[in-house]
């Protein structure tokens, strides 16, 4: 229970975004960069001097963030407005095109957006639960289509430079079943909010955890999940009362953005340590989840195979979108 106390009640960071040098001629997406988490990180990567998209499904409130970003960092990279809708996934291959005529090549990928316990029966354009479109399947997508850009900016930086980033969340380690995802539950979900948005987090760190072993050492990639820390954001705002209730527990976006900085530009984060989980404010978990670690290992591996499983039920529901 040590570990758990440890991620609501984290130390004061060790690594922050005094720590990252110059992200000139560095390519950044953040989906889900015009509010909360997403906006503080993309406020950082600006001011370090990267060029950074805010990825989302609504022009006038990324220009609003483009416009607040620049207005307080005095000088920066530049930032530029990502249509992206991550709940209908007829439309994410258009959104990799548009950013295909632009960049050649991808550094770091924040599949920061998400959405929490939206009212019950919600669903996605193609009529699946709504948390485990938006948090996992299209997301998934969106990362599927970008391996070549993140392939090309691997071949000419440094080992474990590049990355994609995915987040999770300390529920799946507190209230998670055993294995962390029941398949049959992605096709026959619960009447059950909560459950629904644990298997969505947990299906983020089982992709996580997949990408890394799947392209990782091969293609020189670094993929990883993460607990932000619990940040007082707009993501509980289908649960007002919930955020009331854990108002003690909730702290500004900005330290929960270092963790997702962290994750996407610390130097401790190697190709060594691919597929790992970071908590906040920045650090390297070394106790996860007995049978969650199990589920990112392959049966021949001493694992139970379940982010495999996930990934290839994630494969089979996107691969007409391709």
């Amino acid at each position: 229970m040590g570990a758990q106390f440890s991620q609501f009640f984290p130390p004061s960071p060790t690594w922050t975004d005094a720590d990252v040098g110059s992200q000139d001629g560095k390519v950044f997406i953040v989906t889900g960069g015009a509010s909360g988490i997403g906006f503080e990180v993309a406020k950082m990567l600006y001011r370090k001097g990267g060029k950074v998209y805010i990825a989302g499904r609504s022009e006038e409130k990324a220009q609003k963030a483009i416009k607040e970003i620049q207005t307080t960092v005095s000088e920066g990279g530049s930032l530029e407005f990502l249509h992206l809708v991550l709940d209908d996934l007829s439309t994410i291959k258009a959104s990799v095109e548009a950013f295909k005529e632009k960049e050649f090549k991808l550094d770091v990928l924040w599949n920061n957006a998400g959405v929490s316990q939206p009212p019950l029966g919600s669903l996605s354009k193609q009529g699946t639960e709504l948390q485990l479109a938006t948090n996992c399947l299209g997301p998934f997508l969106f990362t599927q289509l970008l391996l070549p850009l993140l392939e090309a900016a691997a071949e000419t930086s440094s080992p474990g430079s590049v990355r994609v980033i995915w987040l999770g969340s300390q529920i799946v380690e507190l209230s998670a079943p055993q294995g962390g995802i029941v398949m049959s539950e992605l096709t026959s979900p619960p009447q059950d909010q909560t459950r629904t948005y644990i298997t969505s987090k947990a299906g983020n760190m089982f992709l996580a955890s997949e990408l890394a072993r799947r392209v990782g050492q091969s293609h020189n990639i670094v993929s990883v999940s993460l607990n932000p820390g619990a940040a007082n954001t707009n993501l509980l705002r289908y649960s007002p009362w919930m955020k009331f209730l854990a108002r003690p527990l909730l702290y500004k976006p900005e330290l929960a953005a270092t963790t997702e900085l962290f994750a996407g530009l610390s130097a401790e984060v190697t190709l060594e340590e691919n597929g790992c989980y970071i908590i906040p404010w920045g650090r390297i978990s070394r106790t996860l989840r007995q049978d969650l670690a199990a589920a990112s290992k392959l049966t021949e591996d001493g694992g139970t195979g379940r982010a495999k499983e996930f990934w290839e039920f994630c494969e089979n529901k996107t691969r007409d979108y391709m």
